[in-house]
């Protein structure tokens, strides 16, 4: 699977123009950042949450929390367009989940792992 730089940004902005506008409104502190390989250690990740989710903080002045996409493994996994587009949504919804404080096995359990 191919697709440029640009239109895979595209698609993750088009992704996040899928999240509900109440939920989007409660992200606090937030940056998204397409990158097109996730770190050595972990090749095969899709996306990354770093930050401090909503629950666990203190409320104090902090950097902003940082949700990765990472294109490389996602065009590597995906067979054509359509599910690409899937699994980008898929990796946005579960990197936000993480900023609210939803853990992977929770994620497992409602289907967006």
């Amino acid at each position: 699977m191919t697709m440029s730089v640009e239109e895979f940004e595209e698609a993750v902005g088009d992704s996040l123009d899928l999240v509900p506008a109440p939920l989007m409104a409660r992200l606090d502190n937030v940056v998204f950042l397409v990158e097109d390989e996730p770190p050595p250690e972990d090749p095969d990740l899709l996306g990354l949450y770093d930050g401090i989710p909503l629950t666990e903080r203190d409320w104090g002045a902090q950097l902003p929390d940082r949700i990765f996409v990472y294109r490389g493994p996602l065009l590597r996994m995906c067979a054509d367009r359509e599910e690409l587009l899937d699994e980008i949504a898929v990796t946005v919804v579960h990197e936000i989940a993480h900023h609210f404080g939803i853990d992977d096995d929770r994620l497992h359990e409602l289907g967006w792992g």
